[in-house]
């Protein structure tokens, strides 16, 4: 399995992150492993719109969307 180095961590980084994993019951190792996985697993802001760019369909005008948002945001 491929190794990951980061030098010159700040030391309140390092403890944050080391408090976390205790909190999960992880080592510093273990966590940042599952952490990383995760980051890697969610998808990018561009890759988001890149594929939302793709997409075909209905479209909305623009004064439309404003008045759907507004009534969706009164039901609250």
């Amino acid at each position: 399995m491929p190794n990951v180095l980061v030098r010159d961590l700040p030391e309140d980084v390092h403890a944050n992150l080391q408090r976390r994993a205790e909190a999960e019951g992880k080592s510093l190792q273990q966590y940042l492993a599952s952490e990383l996985t995760r980051l890697a697993s969610t998808p990018t802001l561009h890759d988001v719109l890149d594929r939302i760019g793709r997409r075909r369909g209905g479209k909305v005008g623009f004064e439309t969307a404003v008045h759907d948002l507004d009534e969706e945001r009164g039901r609250s």
